[in-house]
């Protein structure tokens, strides 16, 4: 675009020039002289100023982008063609109708002449007549040169070009309007204009025009206020106009336009002001972290308070604008801030204290929502402190505790553990307490416990309540286990933020950009560079591994110099893999020497908390593999597949690309009424699949018509994962992802997963399994996680640990560190020998009500303290029945079940969480001492064998004969050793306790008593069993670590927080807690990593009581028991048990001398 600007006299013409051809002739412009108002003219190389003597810009033909002045009716004002601008000189938007404020308009679309506004110029470009004016306003009109109205319209960024010296001068004599014009609207029309001028040019008019010195030049211009005013109205205007491209210039600029509120030119103080508004409004959210400082130093002086005021305002303003990233520096933000809400300047302090306000508001914790304004004034009086830890220590905790919130109740915190009463001391301690539970990122909390601890100590120490000391050292020990999981994940070399030199950001920009980047503008392309290393330095600092954030800090300063948004990003991904030290001989680079259709091929860095799991790793998948991923427990196995699935990890290909589902066999409670159909034909994910269609592909699962009528409650474990399979295959998926999915799968379906996963064409399979045999069948690779890599190695399982033996803890669950010590039983009156029966079903039959055959019949087994029994057969065989009758869950309907009566079992049902499901707020320990509270198991209580019947309520409540009196049974009250046997306490209805009597169990059974026998046995196993076992939080913690949970977790964590095997963890401890003689397990390796499972396995060997388990793991079932239950048909064979089996043997043979002896008496008879 080529402007000669003319300066124009009252009254006078400009120069001539040749006229614009349109359509082959030629046609000159009438001649109107300039009216009253003395300005600048600038139009095309011939043609006539419009009458008003004010700012008007005519270019050459318009392709795309047209922008068309129109006559002001505020004085020298410039007025805009589009939408309404909301302030004065603020360039808008396309839009119709032209509001009367000062500003400039763009239309991105190529007009035809009955679209533009009267005033306009024709679609050829040639000026049109002289335009009418209505007053002395000076009018704007700018035609620009630019692409097709289609590029123009989707273009966010201007070329780069050079200037010519025309186009130099005309700025500057625009500047000197800017600087020096006569009013306000002259001004700030030659403001709009230069504005305009570097929108339409592009950033690089800001150095060729010498616009940048100017601005710098005019801020520290002491003499003419003129100028410093112009110099911000500039800064405010480009940067509404051309937003973070500017930021570079603007941004170190702050610090002075902030000194400039101070000046005592009051046009000067309100540009200043709009100037900083403006920038930090249109500032990139990105570029927080580094702006912030500036506030804080201009803060620091205070000779110049209105310095401060604008600083806390910009603060407060940037909660609104880009409060995640003011969320993030609220640590830093609020001890700052929280100095001046005191301050002697009233104007300081209600700025202070409504930038409090403001940055309290977006903490985002929901749960102390309700105190935020008392949390904001207790900070500027500390008077209302114990008021408000007393409205705290009575919110309950449930959302994570993050840096944010920690920065706002930690001052209020300090402060209350410094108060004079015991009360408020005590309730300060459980607001810690409580809080610091839901700490689940460390590093989060790090800086805030150096504040905290002193004062714990000193309360617990010195507080002369006993039960308050107490509360203060939990809550100490707490804090002090955080800070040791902080410091040692701060201190791991691989954690370590990177320390890097901004110049070396800048070589590596260098280097990953065009060798002619910027040269149309090299002064300013350096300003950029130096910007965007300093923000680089700051991501590198803060270990941002996210290439979302990367890009949002570097692309949109580099876009104007690369041409576009794509470009820009291509270098960012580039400058992130330079910083990041990709080496070329990376360890996890495999040979692509296979064939094979690539699927995804990508580099990234996955992170969780303050940890990083995988750094610059690559991820390289083809059609038509098995991938087993292997790491230890907690290297983020689980955390990549869900990144997967989610779109979350960067450079993976979108759901359009690439179909990658995750196979997940729990499925939703609130689906379990749906029939298998129902649930396939409503989801939205598999839209505009027929029934037929969806019949077609579950008959492939083996889902025949009956069962695809089933409800999901009434899948087991095995059908529930293929019904997953036969989801993804209707999702058309190109990657399974499948975590742990031969759990509650027997040994026919984990078979068929098999042949499916190997037989299936077109597909691939990312595994995460503990089944050793099942990866040693599947897969093709292995994918390993290595010091942050990802390295994969050809073949199944048993190829990897050929060639990293140190991993053989994959295939033999006794090279595990972990370890598991459960509690030894007490002795049971009686049993003499391990080798002694202490459970026994004879002839059991069992039917469930809707069935029609009995699930179980004739069962006959045994157990005995050294029985380890696997209990093996089908899903749906009928195992969880056999086991539940064995602990009294189920009640056989024939045949007689026969218990020790001080026999303690700890069961954990195949669904684990359904133990802990109703206590999720809870933490460990306080789940336990709650199941205990009452002196017994309350999961003891719920079972069937505990529950009385109608019918059995009636046959109790008959007349009992005694002593030739009638009389009710009331209840039992205790129990004593009996001979063989025991007998029990009864207690009369309606009669004293005096006239209490004690019968034989046997009297009592006959009479229909048994439920109430097997209470007051139980009541009696849960007094041996909990004999010296104090129910306290230190006595639970110390059984809990026995099994692997640790304080943070046992104590001071929450269930609902833990990982799956975690909670399994934590019901087995609750199940071992009253030192049961017998321990029932279904399917207790679901959930557990390789290490726990090595750990269980040893302990189950150790363990000096019975063991009956179900399980479908293989490894596990032989590394443990040594005698089997084969379930199915409605039978149980049992195999293995020596005492068994010769028990067995010595009834037959005591039979069959019975039977001969009878024989013989029926001969001796008969003669």
């Amino acid at each position: 675009m080529l402007l000669d600007y003319k300066r124009m006299k009252k009254g006078k013409d400009s120069g001539k020039g040749p006229p614009p051809k349109a359509n082959g002739k030629s046609t000159t412009p009438p001649t109107t002289p300039a009216k009253s108002r003395g300005g600048i003219t600038v139009m095309n190389r011939s043609g006539t100023p419009p009458p008003s003597g004010g700012i008007t810009l005519i270019g050459k033909k318009a392709e795309g982008l047209t922008l068309i002045g129109k006559n002001a009716e505020a004085n020298g004002g410039i007025t805009l063609i589009g939408k309404k601008a909301e302030q004065n000189g603020v360039p808008t938007p396309i839009g119709k109708k032209a509001d009367t404020t000062a500003g400039i308009s763009l239309i991105r679309k190529s007009q035809s002449s009955n679209e533009l506004p009267p005033q306009g110029l024709p679609p050829s470009g040639r000026p049109a007549s002289q335009a009418s004016s209505s007053g002395n306003a000076p009018e704007v009109a700018l035609v620009r040169r630019s692409h097709s109205a289609t590029d123009i319209a989707a273009q966010e960024m201007e070329e780069l070009r050079l200037y010519s010296e025309e186009e130099v001068q005309d700025t500057a004599k625009m500047w000197v309007h800017l600087t020096e014009g006569a009013s306000v609207g002259e001004r700030q029309g030659a403001a709009a204009a230069l504005a305009g001028q570097v929108k339409a040019n592009g950033i690089a008019s800001l150095e060729a025009g010498g616009l940048v010195a100017k601005i710098a030049e005019g801020l520290q211009d002491s003499k003419n206020p003129l100028v410093r005013e112009g110099s911000l109205r500039f800064i405010r205007t480009l940067s509404e106009v051309k937003g973070s491209a500017v930021e570079p210039v603007v941004v170190p600029m702050l610090p002075q336009v902030l000194m400039l509120y101070c000046d005592k030119w009051v046009g000067v103080r309100s540009a200043a002001e709009a100037a900083a508004t403006e920038v930090v409004r249109k500032l990139n959210k990105h570029a927080v972290k580094a702006t912030l400082p500036i506030f804080f130093d201009a803060m620091e002086s205070p000779k110049f308070w209105q310095a401060q005021e604008g600083s806390l305002k910009l603060i407060g303003l940037l909660a609104e604008t880009a409060p995640d990233q003011l969320r993030a520096a609220l640590p830093e933000v609020v001890p700052r801030v929280s100095n001046y809400v005191a301050d002697g300047k009233k104007q300081v302090m209600e700025a202070a204290y409504a930038a409090l306000d403001a940055c309290f508001s977006i903490v985002g914790n929901r749960d102390i929502a309700h105190v935020i304004p008392d949390l904001v004034s207790c900070v500027a009086r500390p008077g209302e402190v114990p008021q408000t830890v007393h409205k705290l220590s009575g919110t309950t905790f449930v959302q994570t505790v993050t840096s944010s919130t920690l920065s706002v109740l930690v001052p209020l915190l300090v402060r209350g553990l410094k108060e004079r009463t015991t009360l408020d001391k005590r309730r300060t301690v459980v607001v810690i307490e409580n809080m610091s539970k839901l700490v689940k990122d460390a590093v989060d909390a790090a800086p805030f416990i150096p504040q905290l601890l002193p004062g714990l100590e000193k309360v617990s120490n010195e507080v002369a309540d006993p039960e308050c000391r107490e509360r203060a050292g939990v809550a100490h020990s707490v804090l002090f286990n955080i800070d040791k999981e902080a410091k040692a994940i701060m201190n791991d070399p691989e954690n370590q933020a990177r320390s890097i030199e901004p110049a070396a950001v800048i070589a590596a920009l260098k280097e990953v950009l065009p060798p002619d980047t910027g040269a149309a503008a090299p002064d300013l392309f350096a300003k950029t560079l130096d910007y965007v290393a300093a923000l680089c330095v700051l991501l590198l600092k803060h270990k941002s591994i996210e290439f979302e954030e990367w890009s949002g800090t570097v692309s949109p300063y580099l876009a104007p110099y690369v041409g576009s948004m794509s470009e820009a990003e291509k270098a960012t991904r580039a400058l992130v893999k330079k910083l990041e030290g990709e080496a070329d001989d990376d360890s996890e680079e495999e040979q692509d020497d296979e064939e094979g259709e690539d699927l995804c091929n990508v580099r990234f860095s996955l992170g969780y908390g303050g940890k990083i799991l995988l750094n610059n790793s690559r991820l390289h998948l083809k059609r038509n593999r098995r991938y087993g991923l292997c790491g230890h427990n907690g290297c983020g196995k689980s955390t990549l597949m869900k990144a997967m699935a989610n779109g979350k990890l960067d450079g993976f290909p979108p759901p359009d690309e690439l179909r990658t589902v995750y196979v997940a066999h729990d499925l939703d409670a609130s689906e379990a009424d749906q029939s298998v159909v129902d649930l396939l034909a409503t989801d939205p994910l598999i839209k505009g699949v027929s029934r037929e269609e969806i019949c077609r592909v579950l008959s492939t699962m083996g889902f025949d018509e009956e069962r695809q009528q089933l409800t999901i409650a009434a899948l087991s474990g095995g059908w529930k994962m293929k019904l997953a399979l036969g989801r993804a295959m209707l999702m058309k998926a190109d990657i399974l992802l499948l975590d742990e999915p031969t759990n509650h799968m027997d040994v026919t379906n984990v078979a068929w997963l098999v042949n499916y996963l190997t037989t299936i064409q077109g597909v691939s399979s990312i595994i995460v399994s503990h089944d050793s045999g099942f990866l040693d069948n599947v897969c093709t690779d292995i994918i390993h996680y290595e010091k942050r890599k990802l390295v994969r190695y050809k073949g199944n399982l048993s190829e990897f640990v050929k060639q990293k033996p140190e991993a053989r803890a994959y295939y033999d669950l006794n090279v595990v560190t972990l370890k598991f010590v459960f509690p030894a039983p007490k002795a049971l009156d009686g049993i003499l020998r391990r080798d002694m029966p202490i459970v026994r079903l004879k002839g059991v039959e069992f039917t469930y009500d809707s069935a029609e055959r009995p699930q179980l019949e004739d069962v006959n087994v045994q157990c005995n303290m050294e029985s380890r029994v696997a209990v093996l057969g089908a899903n749906g065989a009928g195992k969880s029945t056999l086991i539940k009758i064995l602990t009294g869950q189920f009640q056989a309907q024939k045949g007689t079940v026969w218990r020790h009566p001080n026999l303690g079992i700890a069961y954990v049902a195949q669904h684990a969480f359904h133990h802990v499901e109703e206590h999720l707020e809870m933490s460990p320990s306080q789940y336990i001492c709650w199941r205990y509270e009452t002196g017994e198991d309350k999961e003891e209580m719920n079972k069937v064998t505990r529950r009385i019947s109608k019918e059995e309520q009636r046959q109790m409540e008959k007349m009992v004969i005694i002593r030739g009196e009638k009389r009710n049974v009331e209840k039992l009250v205790g129990r004593r050793k009996y001979k063989k046997t025991y007998e029990y306490e009864v207690k009369w209805k309606d009669m004293h306790p005096v006239h209490n009597a004690w019968m034989t169990r046997a009297m009592l059974e006959e009479m229909g008593f048994q439920k109430m026998i097997h209470e007051v046995d139980a009541q009696m196993v849960a007094k041996l069993g909990l004999y010296n076992r104090p129910l306290t939080i230190a006595g639970v913690q110390q059984h809990l670590s026995d099994f692997g949970l640790e304080p943070e977790f046992g104590t001071y964590g929450q269930i609902k927080n833990l990982s799956g095997g975690q909670k399994v963890k934590v019901v087995l401890a609750a199940a071992m807690w009253a030192n049961p003689h017998m321990i029932v397990l279904d399917e207790p390796t679901n959930y557990l990593d390789r290490e726990a499972l090595g750990a269980l396995a040893s302990a189950l060997k150790e363990y000096q009581g019975a063991v009956v388990v179900i399980s479908h793991n293989h490894d596990f079932v032989s590394s443990v028991c040594t005698e089997e239950w084969h379930v199915g048909g409605g039978k149980v064979i049992a195999e293995g048990n020596p005492a068994y089996e010769a028990a067995k043997e010595k009834a037959g043979k005591e039979a069959k001398k019975a039977a001969e002896k009878a024989e013989k008496e029926a001969k001796k008879a008969a003669r």
